[in-house]
């Protein structure tokens, strides 16, 4: 979401490039990363998120959806949502939506061999601009289901952007049968760890928001979640339990949008 283009700070997208492996970081970054790491296992975080999003993305195209539209995206580094959907299908289409310059100058240069795959370069609060824009025009149907992706960005809104509402914008504008696919950061199970993280994150000129259960179920309004409902991101269709660790620090749930009124 917002990220410094400063390349004398720490950059969120870079940050989390350098944290899944990847090669499109710098030495700010990797300075930051270090020195924070023995105080919060972050990259431990990071890979479970990415995770979290490779199990989503291939529920939805075992769901039949073929289209992804990646809300607050970062760097579509290692383990990303087109490399994810397309290894099942092909023929999958996906748009990553960020708002920093050079982030977005990066993906461009890593996707222009896939047609499949593009970045805007919009502010995923602005819902108009996202839908309008050439990439999404260009390779999304939204007369067709899409999966809407919004996995860590949320917790970059304040809480006077009212993530709900700007959720409710999206499913207004997608059709019956499309998803969503959130995760969240959560201080429900790890406040002292949380609370690390939260002032770190401040150091890098993107201040994070955690948010309890009960404050993300409004999030959902309007689609129906798969099971296992909303819960630890580690343990939505994933392997083992979570460790009380990293595991348990975000929360994670896939939901369909059903059609509403007297029909159902």
């Amino acid at each position: 979401m917002s990220t410094t283009g400063d390349v004398e700070r720490p950059n969120v997208a870079r940050l989390f490039d350098y944290y899944l492996g990847g090669a499109h970081n710098f030495a700010v970054d990797r300075e930051f990363a270090e020195q924070s790491m023995p105080q919060i296992p972050t990259a431990q975080m990071v890979q479970h998120s990415r995770a979290f999003l490779r199990r989503a993305v291939r529920a939805c195209v075992a769901a039949g959806i073929r289209q992804f539209l990646d809300l607050g995206s970062g760097i579509p580094t290692a383990g990303n949502v087109h490399e994810a959907a397309q290894q099942v299908d092909p023929t999958c289409r996906v748009v990553y939506v960020d708002n920093e310059p050079a982030t977005v100058a990066h993906s461009r240069a890593m996707l222009r061999d896939n047609p499949s795959a593009a970045i805007a370069e919009v502010d995923v609060r602005d819902v108009g601009a996202v839908l309008s824009s050439p990439e999404v025009r260009g390779l999304l149907d939204l007369s067709r289901p899409v999966a809407v992706l919004m996995v860590g960005i949320l917790p970059y809104l304040t809480d006077a952007d009212r993530p709900a509402e700007l959720v409710a914008r999206y499913r207004d504008a997608v059709v019956d049968g499309s998803y969503l696919v959130v995760s969240h950061l959560t201080a429900d199970e790890q406040p002292e760890m949380v609370e690390k993280l939260v002032g770190v994150a401040g150091e890098t000129l993107s201040p994070i928001v955690a948010r309890s259960k009960a404050e993300l179920e409004p999030v959902f309004a309007g689609f129906e979640l798969l099971e296992p409902g909303l819960v630890l991101a580690a343990r939505w269709r994933g392997e083992g339990e979570p460790e009380g660790g990293a595991e348990a620090v975000a929360y994670g749930a896939v939901g369909v949008k059903r059609p509403s009124g007297p029909g159902r």
